[in-house]
């Protein structure tokens, strides 16, 4: 009973730290109290002990998660949650929010979305933008992109930015600027191939942003994942080239320009094939909290030592003409999904059974080290550090969070650092 009371309150302390380290601002150029991938640093690596606070997804999968101010808000496909400490079940369509400090699901914020969410960004004013592959909002029309008042639910009305022809599954909002990414034709009536700028406030599509992803690999052009640092937008996906400049499933963008263009930064890491049922294996990616560097997860199925199928690898942000991987960590065979670099750590997350395993196939080969579901990578060296709490696999990591005060995590599973924690969890920093 004394260790279980240690135990409540070391969390209790350590999310009112969390709380207010968010609430004081977050570095990395975004605007007011939200944090959002590669922004944020931490000194030292998570720990591997979950807090027992955050609230439970009692089915399907997270597929984002955004913070706003003290606020978590957690979008994916899924029904139903309930509180850490609670018996009673809440219905929630596809996305819920709940407080940092305390893990208390928010009453009033009940939207009913009618399809999943596939991406989160914090807006100002309590607000959040989701995209994903949903038609309507309650009974408001919003094709796959909305923005939300977290105090009620309901849409902001002055925002009219819609997608068609496909599904939103990456955002990322920097400022003024709402980056839109995802598999879809038009914005708001406007062409636009996979890739959108829009005004954040009103949902206006940028005339100085038209980069185009181009050649397919696959039956469509797809990006899968965004990430910002100063003037350098990192996009990855389903696509050969950016404005038809070759790009094999990774490029840069120069969104310091105006008009923004392709940044001269390019490599051929990912123009060899892997297995043929995944075309484009590129998935999860993030900058280091100064921009210097980032990290790239992938799909694919075993494909060797010198292809990046199933792997993380590390490029420098500022290599100019042709480059390549500063270090490739690979699993052996498993997929990774996400990836947040905190500058002490590379966290990576899929439904991968080890790392620093580059000679196994769908097997442990030699120097390989278990990390079921979850594991940390130095950023240096590349090689997975000591941290191992440990995940039941399922599908996998689909979201990761970094904040001041610690790592969230959603996925499809759960069991999370050997506890009970469905679906979404968060490790704080000791």
């Amino acid at each position: 009973m004394l260790a279980r009371t240690a135990r409540t309150a070391r969390t209790a302390s350590l999310l009112t730290a969390a709380l207010a380290l968010t609430t004081a601002g977050v570095n990395g150029g975004v605007t007011g109290a939200s944090a959002s991938a590669g922004t944020v640093e931490h000194r030292g690596v998570v720990s591997a002990d979950p807090v027992d606070t955050t609230p439970h997804v009692l089915d399907g999968i997270v597929n984002a998660i955004a913070l706003v101010g003290g606020t978590v808000v957690v979008g994916g496909s899924f029904s139903e949650v309930r509180d850490a400490g609670g018996t009673r079940i809440l219905e929630r369509a596809n996305i819920f929010a709940y407080d940092l400090a305390s893990g208390r699901i928010l009453p009033d914020f009940a939207p009913d979305l009618d399809g999943p969410v596939n991406a989160l960004a914090a807006g100002t004013s309590g607000t959040v933008y989701a995209g994903g592959a949903f038609a309507e909002t309650g009974d408001v029309a919003t094709p796959r992109l909305v923005r939300l008042r977290l105090a009620d639910g309901a849409p902001v009305t002055s925002f009219r930015a819609r997608a068609s022809g496909g599904k939103v599954t990456s955002l990322l909002r920097h400022g003024s600027r709402l980056y839109v990414g995802g598999d879809f034709t038009h914005v708001t009536g406007v062409r636009r191939t996979a890739l959108a700028r829009v005004h954040a406030a009103t949902g206006a599509v940028d005339p100085a942003f038209t980069i185009t992803p181009g050649a397919p690999r696959g039956p469509r052009v797809k990006v899968y994942a965004m990430a910002l640092a100063k003037d350098r937008l990192a996009v990855d996906g389903s696509f050969g080239t950016l404005d038809g400049l070759s790009r094999p499933q990774l490029g840069l963008i120069d969104v310091g320009a105006s008009p923004a263009k392709v940044a001269p930064w390019r490599t051929d890491a990912y123009a060899a094939e892997c297995k043929p049922t995944f075309p484009s294996y590129v998935r999860g990616l993030d900058f280091a909290p100064d921009g210097s560097y980032f990290v790239v997860v992938t799909s694919g199925g075993w494909g060797g030592s010198r292809k990046l199928c199933d792997s993380a690898a590390r490029f420098e942000t500022r290599a100019r003409g042709e480059t390549d991987p500063t270090w490739v960590n690979h699993t052996g065979g498993d997929t990774l999904y996400s990836v947040a670099v905190t500058g002490a750590a590379v966290y990576v997350g899929g439904h991968q059974r080890w790392l620093d395993n580059p000679h196994g196939r769908d097997s442990a080969g030699p120097g390989a080290v278990a990390r079921p579901g979850i594991g940390a990578i130095h950023p240096v060296t590349g090689k997975a550090l000591r941290w191992n709490p440990t995940r039941t696999l399922g599908i996998g990591v689909k979201a990761f969070l970094a904040h001041r005060g610690g790592l969230l995590v959603g996925s499809d599973t759960t069991r999370l650092g050997r506890e009970y924690h469905a679906r979404i969890g968060m490790f704080p920093l000791p």
